[in-house]
């Protein structure tokens, strides 16, 4: 497959050719741990199924390809996939520098694990930092999330990876939210590309899995040296169902940000909604950098309720989320459903309260996944939810 070719054809085609042995047109589910040989050492490019699966294998050439990369591997969850990253680039005595806003689990990982190893952390809001000062001499990590997870800032990738290079850091970007479909970091200058899986690529809620894309083939080979090693890896059929979700990713894609900016346009005017936040309204404080670095956004909308009633901002988010009816009260994000959370008592729960308020996560703050559903359904659920 030309990887010049449009990013639906890509999504369709790259790295999946018909069954030899049948003309299947799908992959097929190799649903297999070991494989014959014809003599030691001699077999047909498979050996054991936690180094490669044929299945596996078609999926990583996709995934390369729609991310612009020379190579991708796949994990059994976008937290092993931060986690291979992570400790194949940093040894104990170095410095990373993350964003303030930043996946709790991330977050968890980062300081209740990696920390421990000897690694320092230090987090900033890249979207309106002073990067010079953000990223010092002797970084040798950038952990960058944009647009971020759940206040949906965005960041300069570009003049964050100019910083970075300026003092001899690697960056990696979590695109999960953005999708290749509308933001492509390696060419900004990003080294890895991280995805939760879980999320929009997939996109039907019935797979946990991770990856990183990158063009260094010589950093590929270690993380491919520890992902055997250490056997973060996924079964074949969550490869198989990646694969048959990829194939719709643009497509879901619109439709989510079609969906999405009604949503987020009505949430704005809202009497009993504080604040919005999504880049997909202009109001978004980095609606210029969106612009500019991104095709378009997808359904992630965040918004903060308003204290009324005697309740508490937090009370009122519990029993608003508890009201929906079609959006589904649930963690995760990106799949054909709606979903809808409280990051406070959520996804964001391992963070410190007094964290979670300084990075500007308040306890009334709720997070939309906006699904494929009809819109007017949706809208017609969240009334109904301020009324509750």
């Amino acid at each position: 497959m030309d990887t010049k070719a449009g990013f639906d054809t890509l999504a369709v085609h790259a790295g999946q050719t018909p069954d030899p042995a049948t003309g299947a047109v799908m992959v097929p589910i190799y649903q297999v741990s070991t494989y014959a040989q014809d003599g030691v050492g001699n077999h047909k490019g498979y050996d054991y199924s936690r180094s490669d699966n044929p299945t596996r294998t078609p999926l990583q050439h996709c995934l390369a390809a729609l991310e612009g990369a020379n190579h991708a591997l796949v994990y059994a969850s976008g937290l092993a996939a931060t986690d291979n990253l992570v400790r194949t680039i940093v040894r104990p005595g170095d410095h990373v520098v993350c964003g303030d806003d930043v996946y709790g689990g991330s977050y968890r990982l980062f300081d209740k694990v990696i920390r421990h190893w000897g690694v320092t952390f230090s987090y900033a809001d890249f979207s309106t930092c002073d990067l010079e000062k953000a990223i010092p001499e002797g970084t040798r990590l950038v952990w960058l999330e944009t647009p971020t997870n759940p206040l949906l800032k965005v960041s300069d990738i570009a003049a964050v990876c100019a910083r970075a290079k300026a003092v001899g850091a690697l960056v990696a970007v979590d695109n999960t939210f953005a999708t290749p479909y509308f933001q492509r970091p390696l060419a900004l200058g990003a080294d890895f590309v991280v995805h939760s899986m879980t999320k929009y690529l997939n996109g039907h809620s019935d797979v946990v899995m991770g990856m990183v894309a990158l063009n260094d083939t010589a950093t590929y080979d270690k993380l491919k040296f520890l992902q055997n090693a250490a056997g973060a890896v996924p079964g074949p059929m969550d490869c198989f169902l990646v694969l048959r979700g990829l194939k719709t990713l643009g497509v879901r894609m619109d439709r989510h940000q079609q969906s999405g900016k009604v949503i987020a346009q009505w949430l704005s005017t809202h009497p009993d909604v504080a604040r919005v936040y999504t880049p997909l309204l202009p109001s978004h404080p980095n609606y210029a950098v969106a612009q500019r670095q991104m095709s378009g956004f997808g359904g992630m909308i965040s918004f903060e309720l308003k204290a009324g009633n005697g309740l508490s901002s937090l009370e009122r988010a519990r029993r608003f989320v508890a009201a929906t009816k079609v959006f589904t009260l649930a963690e995760s994000l990106g799949g054909v459903e709606s979903l809808i959370e409280v990051p406070a008592l959520m996804t964001h729960a391992s963070i410190e309260p007094a964290k979670r308020r300084e990075i500007g996560i308040e306890d009334g703050l709720i997070r939309l996944s906006v699904g494929i559903e009809n819109v007017e359904d949706l809208v017609a659920d969240l009334e109904a939810a301020f009324r509750a």
